[in-house]
């Protein structure tokens, strides 16, 4: 399931940075070259690099290229810095699953109000959704990884008592 979603997540980054590159490179040539009144280049850029940056965290959450400091952690025992790793992934998995939940209401706001971008002309919900559907993929991958390290956690339970005295 997660290799299913890393290639997904992997097709739509390459996809939106494309999408990005491409409206930042027009939106510069037409200031600087054309001088045409198209103001939605940037706003597309934007809102790309909004989703590319959200979707990536999931990224680099799953692979651990996060910035992490681990000056205490790696002076303890082995079972100790797996049990914080728990701990840690948990809070990870309960924050996102808070900001996907309470961020739908602003869904609704933006649905029922009917807002749109100022360039595009696209409803406002398109950008926020960014939010629940990052934090969402968040909450559900970091979680199967949590059953994981819990599986393998209590499959060496004799090896992390030993270690733990």
């Amino acid at each position: 399931m997660i290799k299913i979603l890393g290639k997904i997540e992997n097709a739509f980054l390459v996809c939106v940075f494309t999408i990005m590159v491409i409206a930042a490179f027009l939106q510069v040539v037409n200031r600087n070259l054309i001088g045409a009144n198209i103001s939605w280049f940037e706003e597309l850029a934007r809102y790309c690099m909004v989703y590319m940056t959200l979707i990536a965290t999931e990224l680099g959450l799953r692979d651990g290229s996060q910035i992490s400091i681990t000056a205490f952690t790696d002076k303890l025992p082995q079972f100790l810095r797996k049990g914080l790793s728990l701990f840690a992934k948990l809070v990870v998995i309960i924050f996102s699953a808070l900001v996907c939940v309470y961020s739908i209401p602003v869904l609704k706001v933006q649905a029922s109000a009917g807002q749109v971008s100022p360039g595009l002309q696209i409803p406002m919900t398109i950008p926020y959704f960014a939010i629940p559907l990052s934090f969402g993929i968040i909450a559900i991958v970091q979680s199967v990884i949590f059953v994981s390290m819990i599986y393998a956690f209590v499959k060496n339970a004799p090896q992390n008592v030993k270690e733990a005295k």
